[in-house]
């Protein structure tokens, strides 16, 4: 149980860190924030296989490939429905009298959008392999790190105080914090959900990777460096 607390602190915790960064840093490069994100994506990708799709085949039983394929697909879209309610940062302006409610709107989506993310850091540990648990929180926290950054420039620039600010990036994280132990418990209560939960996780984590983060790697000219950045994410979970 410490070690699930002290994941649940990490996950969240990095999307704290990330806020600090922005804070920092206002003017973060698109190159080392890309190469950051794709190597997360590296380690969740070989993460969300190794320890969460495959798992879920082997204690599936007879309808283990279904269980598994079902779960992937309900993972995706709920984490696709989510996506709706996410504002692109493009949108953003902060010249009229809307930027505000799309400002919070936006940081809003990203505290929904962490749920599912933590649930998936919690449900690694049904497993019992804890060095893929591990990793599979660690691929979502190098996600959450750019994230957090990403969320501080839009909220000082319609006028909310830098403290208001930082408070509304730890809710963010603390929503991972809380989805963490959802998932954790889910698949300790019951161990019959634990291959549908396993591969739900898996397909969140998938959706994730294709759908957002190899896309933003690649839309700022960095694509070469972000795609051996990934492959070296992916490279290093083989060796756990």
């Amino acid at each position: 149980m410490k070690i699930v607390l002290l994941t649940a602190l990490g996950v969240g915790g990095a999307t704290v860190f990330g806020a600090i960064i922005g804070f920092i840093f206002k003017k973060i490069s698109h190159k080392f924030s890309d190469i950051i994100l794709a190597f997360g994506a590296g380690v969740m990708l070989s993460a969300s296989f190794l320890g969460l799709i495959l798992p879920s085949l082997e204690c599936g039983g007879k309808f283990g490939v279904l269980i598994t394929v079902s779960g992937i697909f309900v993972g995706a879209i709920c984490i696709d429905l989510i996506e709706k309610l996410v504002p692109h940062i493009d949108t953003i302006t902060t010249t009229d009298n809307e930027s505000f409610k799309k400002v919070m709107l936006f940081v809003l989506a990203i505290a929904i959008h962490n749920l599912p993310e933590g649930i998936a850091a919690g449900v690694g540990f049904g497993t019992g392999d804890i060095s893929s648990a591990i990793m599979i929180a660690v691929g979502i926290a190098l996600q959450n790190i750019p994230e957090g950054m990403v969320i501080i420039g839009p909220m000082l620039s319609v006028g909310i105080s830098p403290g208001k600010t930082f408070f509304y990036a730890m809710l963010t994280g603390l929503i991972e914090i809380i989805g963490t132990f959802i998932g954790y418990f889910a698949v300790n209560i019951s161990n019959v959900i634990l291959p549908f939960a396993l591969s739900f996780a898996g397909g969140t984590m998938l959706y994730v990777i294709s759908n957002e983060m190899i896309p933003e790697t690649h839309s700022h000219g960095n694509e070469r460096g972000a795609s051996y950045s990934l492959l070296f994410g992916f490279s290093i979970m083989l060796l756990f």
